[in-house]
C-alpha cells in the first residue's frame, strides 16, 4: 500500500511538472522569481543565438556584440511579455530580439558613416583625399545594404503576422481600396485603432475588427469597414508591430 501510495503522489507531482508551462514560468519571473530568470536567460541561449544569427545573416557567438543585444532582447521581452495578446511567449521574444538586433544593425550603420580616417597630410595629387571619398561611399553603399536587411526581415516578419488574420500579400492586393479618399479614410481608421489600447487589444485577440466601438468614433458606415475590413487590419498592424521600414508604403 505504501509503495502504490508514493508512487502515485510520484506520478502526480510529475504530471503537475509537465504541465508548467513557459508562460508559467515568464509568470513567477515576473512576480519576482530571479533565480528562474537566470535559468531561463541560460537555457535558451541557443534560441537567442539561432534569432540573432539570422536577422545578421552570419553565424553569432556569445563574445558578440550582437549576442549581448539578443540576450538582453530576451530579457527584456521576459518583463514585457502578457498572456491573451494572441501569441505565445517564444513568438513574441522573437520579435523583440528582431528589433532590437536591427536597431543595433541600424545605430551601427549610422556611426560607421561618419567614421573616418583623419588624414595627417596630403600629397600633391590629393590622394588621401580620394580615399576617403572612396571610404564614404563604401559607408553609403554599407548602410544601404543594412536599410535593405532590415527591410527584408520586417516584411517576413509583417507576412507571417498578416497569417495570423489570414491575409496574404495576394489578398491583401486584390483588397487595397481603389479610391484615394477610401484608402485615406480606411489608413486613419487603422491609426485610430493602432492608437486606443482598447481597440488594439480587441483587433489582436479576437482577430477581428471592433466594428461596433468603431461606428461610434468615424462618419463612415458598417459597409464601408466590413468592405475595406483586410486593408484596415494591415494597416494597423504595421502601427502596431513597429514596422518603421515598412511605414513608407502607407504614407
Amino acid at each position: 500500500m505504501t509503495t502504490i501510495s508514493i508512487s502515485t503522489r510520484i506520478g502526480k507531482y510529475k504530471n503537475k511538472k509537465d504541465n508548467v508551462t513557459l508562460e508559467d514560468k515568464i509568470d513567477r519571473i515576473q512576480n519576482g522569481d530571479e533565480f528562474l530568470r537566470n535559468k531561463l536567460l541560460e537555457d535558451y541561449q541557443p534560441f537567442i543565438k539561432k534569432i540573432t544569427s539570422k536577422v545578421c545573416n552570419r553565424y553569432i557567438n556569445q563574445m558578440m556584440d550582437e549576442f549581448s543585444i539578443g540576450l538582453s532582447a530576451f530579457n527584456e521581452a521576459m518583463d514585457q511579455y502578457q498572456r491573451g495578446q494572441g501569441s505565445r511567449f517564444l513568438t513574441f521574444a522573437d520579435m523583440v530580439i528582431r528589433r532590437r538586433v536591427i536597431d543595433y544593425i541600424r545605430k551601427e550603420a549610422r556611426q560607421n558613416k561618419y567614421i573616418y580616417l583623419e588624414p595627417e597630410e596630403l600629397d600633391e595629387e590629393g590622394r588621401l583625399e580620394d580615399s576617403f571619398a572612396e571610404q564614404k561611399a563604401a559607408l553609403d553603399v554599407y548602410e544601404m545594404d543594412k536599410q535593405r536587411e532590415v527591410r527584408m526581415y520586417e516584411i517576413e516578419e509583417y507576412e507571417q503576422l498578416l497569417q495570423k488574420f489570414s491575409i496574404t500579400f495576394k489578398v491583401l492586393s486584390k483588397n487595397c481600396p481603389k479610391h484615394i479618399d477610401a484608402r485615406d479614410n480606411a489608413k486613419l481608421i487603422a491609426k485610430l485603432i493602432a492608437e486606443d489600447s482598447t481597440l488594439s487589444s480587441y483587433l489582436l485577440e479576437k482577430k477581428q475588427l471592433p466594428i461596433k466601438d468603431l461606428l461610434s468614433l468615424v462618419s463612415c458606415s458598417r459597409k464601408t469597414i466590413e468592405r475595406n475590413r483586410k486593408y484596415i487590419i494591415a494597416v494597423a498592424l504595421i502601427y502596431l508591430g513597429g514596422f518603421n521600414a515598412l511605414k513608407s508604403y502607407i504614407q
